[in-house]
């Protein structure tokens, strides 16, 4: 599901400022129904016309990401670090993340693969 089904079913409705470009992109795949959802939205012009939405890219970037935390090479916990973190900052937020010590459960790895914004691996 998406971020959408339930604000409708809280609020009852969908809001114009989302209605609007999501019929312009069914407009290609489904344009009999874009078409009637489009006049339905107070339109009398037709959709066939309408530019495409474009995306903003800065609402795409994000600050963090997720990794995997594998122990003996199956992996058992996902953490979130910076995008830029370097492999010291990976494996602090590593072995800060209190599922990771309770999985490592007071063992010291004997061999530690951290590939910065790809994954931690800790060999016990």
């Amino acid at each position: 599901n998406n971020a959408l089904t339930p604000y409708v079913t809280e609020r009852g409705s969908c809001p114009r400022e989302v209605a609007e470009p999501l019929a312009v992109m069914l407009s290609p795949l489904c344009p009999h129904i874009a078409e009637e959802i489009w006049h339905r939205l107070g339109h009398s012009t037709t959709i066939t016309y309408e530019p495409f939405p474009v995306a903003d890219g800065s609402l795409l970037a994000s600050d963090t990401i997720e990794i995997p935390v594998q122990i003996n090479g199956k992996v058992k916990h996902r953490i979130n670090v910076a995008v830029g973190a370097d492999q010291a900052a990976t494996k602090a937020a590593a072995m800060a993340d209190p599922k990771v010590i309770e999985l490592l459960a007071g063992a010291t790895p004997k061999k530690e693969v951290i590939v910065p914004g790809r994954l931690v691996n800790f060999v016990l």
